[in-house]
């Protein structure tokens, strides 16, 4: 196959699949007498894989996990498979912890507030387990503003600041960034609504369930890969060379040209 073939079928750009045969996530393709690229059917299924694990893990993860297939024994790459598969799983059951844990808080009453109900940026800390600088940095980036009786006085948390900040606790255990939370947390605090968490929430979810397809199309990629790298003639690119005729030859004029190489 050219460049182009492997780029039209794996969905990537011309530029796109040299870059990955750069990085060591394709194996080294062999060349023409002129120069061109010559990939083969494992090169297709390394790009496959390399595509669904970015969707799955991110770019960088999906490079380490691809390179480590083209290295025997393959017991590297199942690792670091184990290990996307198991942070998948982690974060779903955070998720599903979250959601229980929102529904909960944002149900519970916080009328009939007296002043002695307040917490110091101390007592809420260690209450959710986290640093008061974690606290203080929700403040500042607007996700939990308490009060102050004077300006610079110390932080005092009320009921509903409290509550705000335990439900900003389960979403970014969760995975919520502060971006999304910063525009999340004046509607919940404006109206209570609580359907907003719910469906902030819902869309972590698909996302989570999107990725853990993306992971299963890897597996099978990645488990293909395993199988042509077996084949007489397809070792690891470690462990072979290519043959002599089909060594790079260029010309002045081939490198300089933009060509599906």
């Amino acid at each position: 196959m050219r460049t182009v073939d492997v780029a039209r079928r794996a969905g990537y750009g011309v530029q796109q699949i040299r870059n990955l045969e750069r990085d060591g996530v394709l194996p080294p393709a062999a060349r023409t007498a002129t120069g061109h690229r010559v990939f083969g059917e494992l090169h297709l299924r390394c790009a496959l894989a390399y595509r669904a694990l970015a969707a799955a893990t991110g770019p960088a993860e999906a490079r380490r996990i691809v390179q480590a297939a083209h290295r025997r024994p393959a017991d590297g790459m199942l690792a670091l498979l184990d290990a996307a598969h198991a942070r998948l799983h982690t974060e779903r059951a955070d998720l599903r912890q979250a959601q229980l844990a929102a529904r909960a808080i944002t149900a519970e009453p916080i009328d009939d507030v007296r002043d002695y109900d307040a917490m110091s940026i101390s007592e809420l800390a260690a209450a959710l387990g986290v640093r008061p600088s974690t606290l203080r940095h929700w403040h500042a980036e607007g996700l939990v503003v308490p009060d102050r009786d004077r300006p610079g006085g110390p932080r005092r948390y009320t009921p509903a600041q409290v509550r705000d900040a335990r439900v900003v606790h389960q979403l970014r255990q969760a995975g919520y960034r502060v971006a999304p939370l910063r525009a999340l947390m004046p509607r919940l605090r404006s109206a209570g609504r609580s359907a907003d968490i719910t469906a902030a929430l819902a869309v972590r979810d698909a996302d989570l369930t999107t990725r853990s397809r993306a992971l299963l199309d890897a597996a099978a990629a990645l488990a293909t890969v395993l199988a042509l790298t077996a084949a007489p003639g397809n070792a690891p690119a470690a462990d072979r060379s290519v043959p002599a005729d089909r060594l790079r030859s260029v010309s002045p004029r081939h490198a300089r040209s933009g060509s599906s190489r």
